[in-house]
């Protein structure tokens, strides 16, 4: 058994693949995933977090009632977290040389939750709750359809949504609670 491993790329032909369209930043001639399609899901990941930090932060400002300190604390922080997700998406999206799109115009519709204000407590929480169970979903389907072909994507999107499972729970756990 040789000490070669096939797997691998030699370092020459590395330094020479680096060395070609060094404009494209990381995005190497490895790169297998279709970037423009990827792009086009982390800008709808990125309106997606927007609309969530302003429904949060309004959720936030108007929670009143017995319950709503708890609840109040629990819309400020994950407003601050949905802040920090579309930070790391717009973050991505330009080192994959794309452009992070933050225009309002549009926003809803490229947003994959809804920006639904509710009345009362409890329709606020509601709406948060429904709102992370389709970013959940949705950015379960990215991390799968990004797999291998984009490892660094993939992995920011999972960390997202680890952080929307745990905002469901957390908003599941109040809603029990009203």
């Amino acid at each position: 058994m040789s000490n070669s491993q096939p797997f691998l790329t030699d370092v020459k032909t590395l330094r020479e693949r680096a060395r070609q369209h060094i404009e494209q930043g990381a995005v190497t001639a490895g790169y297998n995933a279709d970037r423009e399609t990827v792009l086009k899901l982390l800008n709808e990941a990125l309106a997606t977090e927007i609309v969530c930090t302003l429904r949060y932060k309004r959720h936030y400002y108007m929670a009143d009632g017995l319950n709503a300190s708890i609840a109040a604390d629990e819309f400020l922080e994950h407003a601050q977290q949905e802040q920090q997700h579309a930070d790391w998406l717009a973050e991505r999206i330009v080192q994959l040389g794309g452009a992070p799109n933050f225009s309002p115009e549009g926003l809803q519709s490229r947003s994959h939750a809804e920006y639904v204000e509710g009345e009362t407590l409890k329709e606020m929480v509601k709406e948060d709750l429904i709102a992370e169970r389709i970013a959940i979903d949705s950015y379960r389907e990215i991390a799968t359809y990004l797999g291998d072909k984009d490892p660094t994507t993939r992995r920011i999107m999972e960390e997202i949504l680890a952080q929307e499972e745990e905002h469901a729970d957390d908003m599941a756990s109040i809603l029990e609670s009203l």
